[in-house]
């Protein structure tokens, strides 16, 4: 029987309705996370709901709930549904009130949680053999910082990738770089890694910080400014991160450039220090 998280409650998924008023559905007016589980345990847990919180922040959003309280539904929705190694999907929206653009500071409105688990084994051959990606302008909003619900330029992008026999879109605003539809991006040139700075026009993944200070550890050069799809073009590591796809090569570019690239050694060094951290939870 497959349990999800409602409010505050672990229920079977056949106890959970939502209002046809509810925002999220009528405005996608709503946060959310995933977080990865190994070993039944939930890897980043603290940093993925700090980022929580400050989307909630930015979206003048209250949370019902203090931090504690979510670890605890979080770790009782993997031991209900004996998660291994998966995936855990939390989201809230600012609640159920009459369709209407102009949203109300209305303590009555309260809002909507919800939260799903599911097995997600790794993807062994993406990481080790590498993915192609697709490059495309990127045409989403601004506060890309956001881990709203509001997916629709990603999911386009994601689509767009699909149709052409690609497993990621890498985005680009004008002549620089920003991120994945789903991921983030980064370039390995000389030995020195560039990617993205956290601004508004990228969201800074959790995977992404953790990255950077495996990075740290292994005394690589970083640089955090955008880079151009001429720099893309001319990497020679390119790879991307995610909580699903953890360190993740790419081996080709096609769309507004075209490129191949190997798998290279500091990929395969973040790749290793990854799995290293996993091992010792």
């Amino acid at each position: 029987m497959q349990y999800v998280l409602f409010n505050d409650q672990i229920v079977t998924r056949g106890e959970v309705t939502i209002d046809f008023e509810d925002r999220g559905y009528n405005f996608g007016d709503g946060i959310y996370e995933v977080i990865s589980v190994y070993n039944q345990q939930p890897f980043l847990l603290t940093e993925h709901f700090e980022r929580f919180f400050e989307s909630a922040k930015k979206l003048d959003m209250a949370v019902p709930y203090q931090h504690e309280t979510f670890y605890s539904l979080i770790r009782q929705l993997i031991e209900k549904n004996n998660v291994n190694c998966g995936l855990i999907y939390i989201q809230m929206t600012r609640g159920i009130s009459p369709r209407n653009h102009l949203y109300e500071r209305d303590p009555e409105i309260t809002p909507i949680i919800t939260g799903f688990s599911k097995e997600w084994p790794a993807n062994g051959h993406a990481k080790k053999e590498g993915v192609h990606a697709l490059t495309t302008e990127d045409i989403r909003w601004l506060r890309c910082d956001i881990k709203t619900i509001n997916l629709l330029g990603n999911v386009l992008a994601k689509r767009k990738a699909a149709d052409n026999q690609c497993y990621e879109a890498i985005l680009h605003r004008g002549n620089d770089v920003t991120e994945g539809s789903s991921s983030n991006i980064f370039i390995i040139k000389d030995g020195v890694l560039y990617t993205h700075p956290a601004t508004n026009l990228i969201l800074n993944g959790i995977t992404r910080q953790f990255v950077l200070s495996l990075v740290d550890e292994l005394h690589i050069d970083v640089v955090l400014e955008p880079f151009t799809l001429e720099q893309l073009k001319n990497a020679d590591e390119v790879f991307m991160t995610s909580t699903g796809n953890e360190v993740t090569p790419i081996i080709s570019i096609e769309g507004t450039i075209q490129q191949t690239y190997p798998v290279g050694p500091v990929t395969r060094d973040l790749q290793r220090c990854f799995s290293e951290s996993i091992e010792a939870l």
